[in-house]
């Protein structure tokens, strides 16, 4: 069965304080989701309409719970507190067997 992978591409970053409390709830959400993050931040090379922003990708152990995970109420808590304290392009894509 394919993973599922949480693709998240930071645009701008308006208020850290949200971001960090988005964090905290975020990473206690996706932990007891089954997510594993594999990428936080760090460095970034853009190449084409890339922009070097921060990065973040999360994997979990199929599609489904990826979707599952996004609609937990422990993520939209995470989501609540983030509000409009960052734009961000975030999808949930399934990976390939």
């Amino acid at each position: 069965m394919p993973k599922g992978y949480w693709v998240s591409a930071y645009r701008t970053i308006a208020d850290p304080e949200k971001l960090d409390a988005y964090n905290a709830l975020a990473a206690a959400a996706v932990k007891a989701a089954g997510g594993r993050t594999l990428v936080r931040g760090g460095r970034v090379v853009a190449h084409g309409a890339g922009i070097a922003e921060r990065t973040v990708l999360v994997e979990f152990d199929s599609f489904e719970q990826a979707v599952a995970a996004y609609e937990s109420a422990a993520y939209q808590e995470a989501l609540a507190a983030l509000a409009d304290g960052v734009e961000r392009d975030f999808r949930i894509v399934e990976g390939s067997d």
